[in-house]
């Protein structure tokens, strides 16, 4: 999920139907969304940080008498979150409006930025072999670590 370059979120779930754990039932969930929402809001949430912004930890909507509703998640708190309704004794809280036009902070910000390979996605087939390979590798030194200990 990417709002114009200003909230980015990558979400991977299994496709091995086993392990999907993340399984939709209407009867149950009817605002399946919400993890990517959920996931989207955070990278919202360190920008206004970064900024120098006072607001309430996503997920600390307890605090403020939010709950999460078996049919709508969390949705109340999303929307308030959002839109900064969340009522307190002295004022609303939330995300500011000026964060929805924030760019987030960008390695060429730091000065002794480098790049972390470990939650790249694979963009060719080639990649793709190599992250099998290297995952494997790194499992067989892990085993081999383990029964030696």
């Amino acid at each position: 999920m990417d709002y114009y370059g200003i909230g980015f979120s990558n979400i991977r779930l299994p496709n091995n139907s086993n392990s999907y754990i993340y399984k939709y039932n209407k009867s149950i969930n009817q605002f399946p969304e919400e993890v990517f929402l959920h996931e989207f809001l955070h990278s919202l949430e360190r920008t206004a940080k970064e900024y120098g912004y006072e607001i309430p930890e996503l997920h600390s909507y307890e605090q403020y008498g939010y709950k999460n509703e078996m049919l709508v998640g969390q949705k109340k708190w999303y929307t308030d979150y959002m839109n900064k309704n969340i009522k307190t004794t002295s004022e609303y809280v939330g995300l500011p409006e000026q964060v929805y036009n924030l760019k987030p902070v960008k390695s060429s910000a730091f000065k002794y930025a480098y790049t972390i390979e470990e939650f790249k996605q694979p963009e060719n087939i080639i990649e793709e072999l190599k992250e099998i390979f290297t995952n494997l590798i790194n499992r067989v030194k892990y085993l081999d670590k383990r029964q030696s200990d």
